[in-house]
């Protein structure tokens, strides 16, 4: 991000930063690769985390700005798995942030034959709504594989890329950045549980209807990423330096 950038895109810059440290210290670090990325307001435009820059050490000016047409010009620094923000965005209007990652358990979980079952509170927003993309496990490069990986995702929150990892959608970057955190501790707890080789149990569909409104309500969702901001201004001083205004 610029200096001319707008006060918008900076704010945008600072809490996609902030999301990206979150996503870090809950296990979505594999070297500089995974995006994240958020739409600014009614436009086609978006700042998504450059290429070289991992998870990890993303600070506000790691963040360039994207335009959803594939036909535009591209930033030198954008990823090369810019083309699937771009096909998701153009997709779902309803999207306004989008985490690509290569979360372990995510990934291993995507690559088994079984579904996610609710397990955990954590896997309440997934069950019955977390596709497969098994076109290909390759990096997403073009604009047509891209459209792919969007129409299997469909209306879903998130889907898993066989092989891959999974990429996960939110109303808004609170929203996409929670839940991939989510995803993952789903994954994890059900692979912890399958490894047992023990019959385990699963939440009825009305816990799961509650768990939804209720756990995972807008103003839950809220509280979940303000105690992620909060860790990592204990867990990483520095980012009392971003200036978040309101």
């Amino acid at each position: 991000m610029t200096s001319s950038a707008t006060p918008a895109q900076q704010r945008l810059a600072v809490n996609l930063a902030l999301g990206s440290l979150q996503l870090s210290d809950t296990g979505h670090d594999d070297f500089n690769q995974g995006q994240i990325s958020a739409r600014l307001p009614r436009t086609d435009h978006f700042l998504i985390k450059s290429a070289l820059c991992g998870f990890s050490e993303a600070t506000p000016t790691d963040m360039i700005l994207a335009d959803v047409d594939p036909q535009r010009p591209v930033h030198r620094m954008a990823p090369p798995e810019l083309p699937l923000h771009q096909a998701i965005y153009r997709a779902r209007p309803d999207v306004n942030a989008i985490v690509h990652s290569h979360a372990p358990n995510t990934l291993v979980f995507g690559a088994l034959d079984v579904e996610l079952a609710a397990l955990s509170h954590d896997a309440a927003p997934f069950v019955d709504r977390c596709p497969r993309f098994t076109s290909t496990s390759n990096t997403i490069l073009d604009i047509e594989t891209g459209r792919a990986v969007a129409q299997a995702l469909g209306t879903a929150p998130a889907a898993f890329l066989r092989n891959h990892g999974g990429v996960i959608v939110g109303r808004t970057l609170r929203h996409a950045v929670v839940a991939a955190q989510l995803l993952e501790r789903a994954c994890e707890l059900q692979l912890k549980a399958l490894a047992t080789g023990v019959k385990f149990f699963s939440s009825t569909g009305s816990d799961i209807d509650a768990k939804n409104d209720y756990i995972y309500s807008d103003i839950a969702v809220k509280s979940y990423w303000d105690y992620g901001v909060r860790a990592m201004e204990q867990r990483h001083p520095h980012v009392r330096d971003w200036v978040v205004a309101p």
